[in-house]
């Protein structure tokens, strides 16, 4: 079995001015140590507009924080109004980039293929994809989730490279738990994500032994813990908590 380095992202979502973004990124790396650095991979996921800004404190400041985006187009330019595309991220230096997040597909209907050209796109431009799945709260309740998360990871990976599986990152994030402070169990979400990694071998074994996956959905101080003593969760995506540096760093140290 392959040795998967945590990862541990903050997706900011529409928070933090270009300003804020500067000072809470500069408090999150005085919070953290290089040991932390080496025991996860630490991402930060700014809003479009506070990217640039992020990235120079990065950069200039040596703080070994990667760069990701909460979305992108799937085309690489064009008239695609309010859009994104895959060069203007990577311009930026940006590493990673969010596909397919709960509320992408709640409030601006994205569907399976949808996540799946925006993946391939990430790829085609040097970007890599955290690719989401889960399932709302009625899938869940009526004991959908499998067959939920089944679906969408087939076709949201349909058509990749064996090279390009290997290295992308999902994210489970039961929609149900977005944002409501009503996180999956550890166990439920280990038992989901290894739903995941059997669906992930179906499509090539190489993949689901090397692939990270994370969860995500009211993730804080409180449970990250238990839910890294999953053998199956390979780190998390946070949202709420990475807006404060401190409870941040504190998931990042876990």
């Amino acid at each position: 079995m392959t040795a998967r380095r945590p990862i541990i992202a903050g997706n900011w979502k529409m928070n933090q001015s270009h300003t804020d973004a500067i000072s809470l990124v500069r408090t999150l790396s005085y919070e953290l140590r290089e040991r932390d650095y080496d025991r996860v991979e630490v991402v930060v996921c700014p809003p479009f507009t506070a990217l640039r800004s992020v990235q120079l404190v990065l950069e200039e400041e040596h703080i070994p924080i990667a760069l990701g985006a909460q979305n992108l187009h799937w085309e690489t330019d064009g008239a695609f109004t309010g859009e994104v595309s895959g060069p203007m991220l990577k311009a930026l230096h940006c590493t990673y980039v969010i596909v397919g997040h709960s509320e992408r597909r709640k409030y601006f209907g994205e569907a399976d293929e949808t996540v799946n050209r925006k993946a391939k796109a990430a790829f085609e431009h040097g970007l890599t994809p955290i690719v989401c799945v889960g399932e709302t709260l009625d899938e869940h309740e009526a004991g959908a989730t499998a067959e939920v998360v089944e679906r969408q990871v087939r076709a949201g990976l349909n058509g990749l490279t064996a090279e390009q599986l290997v290295s992308l990152v999902l994210a489970y994030e039961p929609a149900w738990a977005i944002g409501t402070g009503r996180a999956a169990s550890p166990e439920d979400a280990n038992e989901t994500i290894g739903v995941i990694r059997k669906v992930l071998a179906d499509i090539d074994a190489d993949a689901a032994d090397a692939i990270r996956i994370q969860y995500g959905g009211s993730v804080s101080p409180g449970n990250i813990a238990q839910l890294m003593e999953q053998r199956e969760i390979d780190g998390a995506l946070v949202g709420g908590a990475s807006l404060d540096p401190k409870s941040f760093a504190m998931i990042v140290r876990y």
